[in-house]
């Protein structure tokens, strides 16, 4: 891939997590490796086998490298009082991202949705999105915050994917199963040397993803939440959850389809140099809803309600569908540990709060 141009990301152990870097060479990879995690909790672990892939999702997501926390707009220089605009219309970067589990396929999706396919356009993210080769790996350990069976987005890939690969480990064999999902992925798969899979591969490699499967315990009830949400703005377990969480937005940063960002300009002291940057914002910070004399949301209880409700209901009104895949990322970076299976599950479970017209804290 290198040869092609492309610069590869997939997992390598980096701050004591598997994360996206860059991948020279298959010692990059992080060899019988896996993560527990749980919520707001990730440690490694040592596996018994020398699986490549044997690990679920990390930190970062497509989102990192797709939609960058931070990039900059434009330059302004100022030269016998005159200032010069120089846009930052460099090409985007070509990479090659291996390691994509189906749930962060199906999380592109959604911000292909919002960022390419709705009335306004991001060029930023469409250029990258364009440069960019995807090879699944089909998912074989989830972590126990996975939920992606219940929002049907994995734990295999469907679509959206150049290559996908399934990791079959059994006995003294270690092989992958290859299935083609683009021109360029096949175009990639005439490059190297491979067999046609047997049968008996293909019989492992969906035992693979079965299993997975059933592995997974935790459930989310996804029919009807859209209106559950709608139905309990004023519900008392707002403050319960508000009581508990930091709004500190960690679940905004790490969830791979958030999409907010704000714009900041600076200048140097003198003046005649100055930036402007988009960076990634939260609807947990206090000034993102800042309106004429203040921010809307002044409670930490409205800035949770505000995410949870755009996410799983709200998000259906503008994009037609979930903002959520159920990669549980959001539970396990939580410093608080809160899951948001359970915040539903409890205000399925408790008796239906007075609707009221609601409004803003």
């Amino acid at each position: 891939m290198d040869q092609r141009g492309y610069e590869v990301l997939g997992p390598t152990i980096h701050d004591s997590a598997i994360s996206y870097g860059p991948i020279h060479a298959i010692e990059d990879l992080p060899e019988g490796w896996t993560s527990e995690q749980g919520p707001g909790s990730y440690r490694l672990k040592r596996r018994t086998d020398g699986a490549l892939f044997g690990y679920a999702t990390g930190p970062k997501s497509l989102k990192n490298f797709l939609h960058p926390s931070e990039i900059k707009l434009f330059t302004a220089e100022r030269t016998n009082g005159t200032f010069r605009i120089l846009s930052n219309d460099g090409l985007a970067p070509r990479r090659a991202f291996l390691g994509v589990r189906a749930c962060e396929l199906a999380a592109a999706g959604v911000q292909d949705r919002v960022l390419i396919e709705d009335r306004f356009k991001d060029p930023i993210y469409s250029q990258r999105r364009a440069g960019s080769i995807v090879i699944a790996v089909n998912c074989s350990d989830p972590s126990s915050v996975c939920f992606c069976t219940s929002m049907g987005t994995g734990p295999r890939a469907k679509a959206g994917y150049d290559l996908a690969l399934t990791e079959v480990i059994d006995g003294g064999t270690h092989e992958f199963l290859v299935e083609v999902g683009s021109e360029t992925g096949a175009d990639l798969l005439a490059g190297t040397e491979y067999s046609e899979a047997s049968e008996e591969l293909r019989r492992k490699s969906d035992e693979v993803t079965a299993r997975a499967e059933r592995s997974i315990q935790r459930q989310f009830e996804n029919a009807g939440v859209a209106e559950l949400l709608k139905e309990n703005f004023d519900h008392p377990r707002w403050d319960d959850v508000a009581s508990r969480c930091l709004a500190c937005g960690n679940c905004t940063m790490v969830c791979p389809t958030c999409f907010c960002v704000t714009v900041e300009d600076m200048s140097d002291v003198t003046g005649d140099h100055a930036e402007r940057w988009r960076k990634w914002d939260s609807c947990f910070a206090l000034g993102f809803s800042y309106i004429h004399y203040g921010s809307v949301r002044l409670s930490t209880k409205s800035r949770y309600r505000q995410w949870l409700t755009h996410k799983l209901s709200y998000w259906h009104d503008q994009f037609g569908e979930s903002g959520c895949v159920g990669c549980g990322r959001c539970i396990a970076w939580c410093p608080a540990g809160i899951d948001l299976t359970e915040e539903v599950a409890a205000l399925r479970a408790a008796a239906p709060a007075e609707k009221t017209n609601g409004g803003g804290e």
